[in-house]
Protein backbone atom coordinates (compact mmCIF):
# COMPACT_ATOMS: atom_id res chain seq x y z
CA UNK A 1 0.00 0.00 0.00
CA UNK A 2 0.93 3.65 -0.18
CA UNK A 3 2.15 5.75 2.74
CA UNK A 4 3.12 9.26 3.79
CA UNK A 5 6.22 9.44 5.95
CA UNK A 6 8.59 11.87 7.58
CA UNK A 7 12.11 10.79 8.36
CA UNK A 8 15.35 12.28 9.57
CA UNK A 9 18.71 11.17 8.26
CA UNK A 10 21.41 9.68 10.46
CA UNK A 11 25.10 9.61 9.65
CA UNK A 12 25.64 6.39 11.56
CA UNK A 13 28.62 7.70 13.58
CA UNK A 14 29.32 8.87 17.14
CA UNK A 15 27.13 6.14 18.60
CA UNK A 16 23.98 7.01 16.65
CA UNK A 17 21.75 4.03 15.89
CA UNK A 18 21.70 3.34 12.16
CA UNK A 19 18.18 2.47 11.08
CA UNK A 20 16.58 1.69 7.71
CA UNK A 21 18.69 3.28 4.97
CA UNK A 22 20.47 5.46 7.53
CA UNK A 23 17.30 7.25 8.58
CA UNK A 24 14.86 7.34 11.48
CA UNK A 25 11.12 7.55 10.85
CA UNK A 26 9.41 10.46 12.61
CA UNK A 27 5.89 9.79 11.34
CA UNK A 28 4.40 7.09 9.10
CA UNK A 29 0.74 6.87 8.08
CA UNK A 30 -1.33 4.99 5.51
CA UNK A 31 -4.20 7.46 5.93
CA UNK A 32 -4.60 11.14 4.96
CA UNK A 33 -2.06 13.16 6.93
CA UNK A 34 -2.95 16.03 9.27
CA UNK A 35 -0.74 19.13 9.62
CA UNK A 36 -0.79 19.12 13.44
CA UNK A 37 0.65 15.59 13.49
CA UNK A 38 3.41 16.64 11.11
CA UNK A 39 4.34 19.71 13.15
CA UNK A 40 4.60 17.61 16.32
CA UNK A 41 6.77 15.04 14.51
CA UNK A 42 9.07 17.71 13.10
CA UNK A 43 9.89 18.91 16.61
CA UNK A 44 11.69 15.58 17.14
CA UNK A 45 14.11 16.30 14.30
CA UNK A 46 17.58 17.60 15.14
CA UNK A 47 19.16 17.03 11.73
CA UNK A 48 17.58 16.84 8.28
CA UNK A 49 13.92 15.90 7.81
CA UNK A 50 12.01 15.10 4.62
CA UNK A 51 8.34 14.64 3.80
CA UNK A 52 7.80 11.67 1.48
CA UNK A 53 4.84 9.99 -0.21
CA UNK A 54 5.49 6.47 -1.50
CA UNK A 55 3.02 5.08 -4.07
CA UNK A 56 2.01 1.46 -4.52
CA UNK A 57 4.75 -0.97 -5.58
CA UNK A 58 4.32 -4.68 -6.35
CA UNK A 59 6.93 -7.23 -7.51
CA UNK A 60 5.78 -10.54 -8.94
CA UNK A 61 7.96 -13.47 -10.03
CA UNK A 62 6.27 -15.08 -13.04
CA UNK A 63 6.61 -18.63 -14.28
CA UNK A 64 6.50 -17.59 -17.94
CA UNK A 65 7.14 -14.41 -19.89
CA UNK A 66 3.59 -14.60 -21.19
CA UNK A 67 2.26 -14.34 -17.62
CA UNK A 68 4.41 -11.26 -17.04
CA UNK A 69 3.10 -9.73 -20.26
CA UNK A 70 -0.49 -10.14 -19.11
CA UNK A 71 0.24 -8.50 -15.74
CA UNK A 72 2.24 -5.75 -17.43
CA UNK A 73 -0.69 -4.96 -19.69
CA UNK A 74 -3.01 -4.83 -16.67
CA UNK A 75 -0.63 -2.53 -14.79
CA UNK A 76 -0.31 -0.08 -17.69
CA UNK A 77 -4.06 0.08 -18.24
CA UNK A 78 -4.56 0.72 -14.52
CA UNK A 79 -2.32 3.80 -14.53
CA UNK A 80 0.96 2.28 -13.30
CA UNK A 81 2.85 3.58 -16.30
CA UNK A 82 6.35 2.94 -14.94
CA UNK A 83 5.83 -0.82 -14.71
CA UNK A 84 8.28 -3.16 -16.40
CA UNK A 85 9.49 -6.72 -16.92
CA UNK A 86 12.98 -7.87 -15.98
CA UNK A 87 14.44 -11.13 -17.27
CA UNK A 88 17.48 -12.50 -15.44
CA UNK A 89 20.32 -14.38 -17.09
CA UNK A 90 19.02 -17.66 -15.67
CA UNK A 91 15.53 -17.00 -16.96
CA UNK A 92 14.04 -15.54 -13.78
CA UNK A 93 11.16 -13.31 -14.89
CA UNK A 94 10.08 -10.47 -12.59
CA UNK A 95 7.30 -7.95 -13.08
CA UNK A 96 7.40 -4.64 -11.23
CA UNK A 97 4.14 -2.70 -10.87
CA UNK A 98 4.96 0.92 -10.12
CA UNK A 99 4.13 4.51 -11.01
CA UNK A 100 5.84 7.89 -10.91
CA UNK A 101 3.50 9.99 -8.77
CA UNK A 102 5.66 9.91 -5.65
CA UNK A 103 6.63 12.97 -3.62
CA UNK A 104 9.76 13.81 -1.61
CA UNK A 105 10.38 17.31 -0.20
CA UNK A 106 13.03 18.40 2.36
CA UNK A 107 11.53 20.33 5.29
CA UNK A 108 14.31 20.65 7.87
CA UNK A 109 18.04 21.15 7.37
CA UNK A 110 20.45 20.89 10.29
CA UNK A 111 17.60 21.22 12.75
CA UNK A 112 16.14 24.35 11.13
CA UNK A 113 12.69 24.40 9.54
CA UNK A 114 13.20 25.67 5.98
CA UNK A 115 9.55 26.20 5.03
CA UNK A 116 6.45 27.84 6.49
CA UNK A 117 3.55 26.00 8.07
CA UNK A 118 1.41 27.28 5.21
CA UNK A 119 3.69 25.48 2.74
CA UNK A 120 3.57 22.31 4.86
CA UNK A 121 -0.21 22.47 4.70
CA UNK A 122 0.02 22.81 0.89
CA UNK A 123 2.36 19.82 0.64
CA UNK A 124 0.05 17.68 2.75
CA UNK A 125 -2.89 18.50 0.47
CA UNK A 126 -0.79 17.38 -2.50
CA UNK A 127 0.34 14.21 -0.72
CA UNK A 128 -3.19 13.34 0.38
CA UNK A 129 -4.48 13.83 -3.17
CA UNK A 130 -1.76 11.51 -4.46
CA UNK A 131 -2.77 8.94 -1.88
CA UNK A 132 -6.40 9.05 -3.01
CA UNK A 133 -5.33 8.73 -6.65
CA UNK A 134 -3.10 5.81 -5.69
CA UNK A 135 -6.05 4.01 -4.09
CA UNK A 136 -8.08 4.48 -7.28
CA UNK A 137 -5.26 2.98 -9.34
CA UNK A 138 -5.05 0.00 -7.00
CA UNK A 139 -8.79 -0.59 -7.39
CA UNK A 140 -8.47 -0.33 -11.18
CA UNK A 141 -5.56 -2.77 -11.09
CA UNK A 142 -7.62 -5.27 -9.10
CA UNK A 143 -10.61 -4.98 -11.46
CA UNK A 144 -8.47 -5.15 -14.60
CA UNK A 145 -6.64 -8.18 -13.22
CA UNK A 146 -9.93 -9.97 -12.64
CA UNK A 147 -11.00 -9.26 -16.24
CA UNK A 148 -7.61 -10.42 -17.55
CA UNK A 149 -7.75 -13.68 -15.60
CA UNK A 150 -11.26 -14.35 -16.87
CA UNK A 151 -10.14 -13.75 -20.47
CA UNK A 152 -7.09 -15.97 -19.93
CA UNK A 153 -9.30 -18.77 -18.62
CA UNK A 154 -11.47 -18.52 -21.72
CA UNK A 155 -8.51 -18.54 -24.09
CA UNK A 156 -7.05 -21.60 -22.36
CA UNK A 157 -10.30 -23.39 -23.18
CA UNK A 158 -10.07 -22.23 -26.81
CA UNK A 159 -6.48 -22.57 -28.15
CA UNK A 160 -7.25 -20.71 -31.39
CA UNK A 161 -8.33 -17.62 -29.45
CA UNK A 162 -5.19 -17.85 -27.30
CA UNK A 163 -2.95 -17.98 -30.40
CA UNK A 164 -4.66 -14.90 -31.82
CA UNK A 165 -4.27 -12.97 -28.55
CA UNK A 166 -0.57 -13.83 -28.28
CA UNK A 167 0.16 -12.57 -31.78
CA UNK A 168 -1.60 -9.26 -31.15
CA UNK A 169 0.20 -8.38 -27.89
CA UNK A 170 2.16 -5.10 -28.26
CA UNK A 171 3.70 -2.45 -26.02
CA UNK A 172 2.46 0.75 -27.62
CA UNK A 173 1.10 3.75 -25.76
CA UNK A 174 -1.78 4.08 -28.24
CA UNK A 175 -3.40 0.88 -26.98
CA UNK A 176 -4.53 2.70 -23.83
CA UNK A 177 -7.21 4.31 -26.01
CA UNK A 178 -8.60 0.99 -27.34
CA UNK A 179 -11.84 0.57 -25.41
CA UNK A 180 -12.51 -2.90 -26.74
CA UNK A 181 -9.28 -4.32 -25.28
CA UNK A 182 -10.19 -3.74 -21.64
CA UNK A 183 -13.70 -3.12 -20.35
CA UNK A 184 -12.38 -1.99 -16.98
CA UNK A 185 -11.08 1.32 -18.41
CA UNK A 186 -13.70 4.06 -18.21
CA UNK A 187 -13.78 7.23 -20.31
CA UNK A 188 -12.42 9.20 -17.36
CA UNK A 189 -9.54 6.76 -16.87
CA UNK A 190 -8.63 6.81 -20.57
CA UNK A 191 -8.42 10.60 -20.51
CA UNK A 192 -6.17 10.43 -17.46
CA UNK A 193 -3.90 7.86 -19.08
CA UNK A 194 -3.61 9.93 -22.25
CA UNK A 195 -2.22 12.78 -20.17
CA UNK A 196 0.46 10.54 -18.64
CA UNK A 197 3.76 11.06 -20.48
CA UNK A 198 5.58 8.10 -18.93
CA UNK A 199 7.13 5.73 -21.46
CA UNK A 200 5.74 2.24 -21.79
CA UNK A 201 7.96 -0.76 -22.41
CA UNK A 202 9.79 -3.81 -21.15
CA UNK A 203 12.98 -3.45 -19.15
CA UNK A 204 15.32 -6.33 -19.96
CA UNK A 205 18.29 -6.72 -17.60
CA UNK A 206 20.90 -9.49 -17.80
CA UNK A 207 22.10 -10.52 -14.34
CA UNK A 208 25.40 -12.23 -13.47
CA UNK A 209 25.61 -16.01 -13.06
CA UNK A 210 25.23 -15.89 -9.28
CA UNK A 211 21.92 -14.02 -9.42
Amino acid sequence: MDRIAEFRKWKGINGFEVQKQNCCWLLVTHKPCVKDDVIVALKKANGDATLKFEPFVLHVQCRQLQDAQILHSVAIDSGFRNSGITVGKRGKTMLAVRSTHGLEVPLIHKGKLMVTEEYIDFLLNVANQKMEENKKRIERFYNCLQHALERETMTNLHPKIKEKNNSSYTYKKQRNQEKARSQCITKENVKELENDDDDVGINITIFPEDY
